[in-house]
């Protein structure tokens, strides 16, 4: 089963190599993402982030409380580089949106047999059944790749300037995060990967380490000197 639609402002791509798979499944983690969209999204006026940034919401859903939560988590964790709640941008929580609805969507495939599969939104990979490879793209030539990675189980997440500029902004400053190029990790979610990532990279250069030394975590990261820096258990495909 492979399947391809935009959703959340970017392609999503779907493998199933599980021949027993009913289609249904695939119907069920698009439709999921879809209505992700609708509620979460900043960019939607009429979403339940929307309304809750101008005050209309006295109580969230529990869904987005989860992901509020997780923001709470990591801006405390990140001394406030991460922050989804910056002046003049209203509450923004698309950096943990994305990871931790993707993961539930794998959780859907999961959850009706599937056993190896690899979900791609927009670069940022979770799938199960592997040895999958997944490339990690050079960050100043888009037809290039830093590295090639190998993943079984679990999830790698990039943040990077390259598709959309400095667009990751340190919550301590107000100001763009110019300390790294990109800088991706692997994890076993992809809400924890995408996460991880994003906040690391908010934190510029120091936020390598920061990444390295969360459990679970592996990291490869370029700078704004251009040096890969990479930690040791990071996998390498051969």
């Amino acid at each position: 089963m492979r399947r391809v639609e935009h959703v959340m402002g970017f392609p999503v791509s779907l493998r199933v190599d599980d021949t027993e798979v009913p289609g249904e499944a695939a119907d069920a983690v698009f439709a999921w993402l879809r209505e992700v969209d609708a509620r979460f999204s900043p960019f939607r006026p009429d979403s339940e982030v929307s309304r809750l940034g101008r005050g209309e919401v006295r109580s969230v859903s529990a869904g987005l409380r989860e992901v509020l939560d997780l923001c709470e988590e990591y801006r405390v964790a990140t001394g406030g580089a991460f922050d989804v709640r910056l002046p003049g941008r209203g509450l923004d929580p698309c950096a943990v949106v994305k990871g931790w609805s993707v993961q539930r969507a794998a959780g859907l495939l999961r959850a009706a047999g599937a056993r190896r599969f690899c979900l791609n939104a927009g670069g940022d990979v979770v799938a199960a059944g592997g040895p999958w490879r997944v490339g990690v793209r050079h960050p100043e030539h888009a037809g290039r790749l830093c590295t090639v990675l190998r993943l079984a189980d679990g999830a790698v997440a990039t943040s990077a300037r390259y598709e959309r500029g400095d667009h990751i902004l340190d919550g301590r400053t107000g100001r763009p995060a110019t300390g790294l190029l990109s800088l991706t990790v692997v994890a076993p979610t992809l809400t924890e990967a995408d996460t991880v990532a994003t906040a690391a990279f908010a934190m510029g250069a120091e936020g390598v380490a920061w990444a390295a030394a969360r459990e679970g975590c592996e990291v490869f990261a370029v700078d704004a000197e251009r040096r890969v820096r990479r930690t040791a258990g990071l996998p390498v495909a051969a």
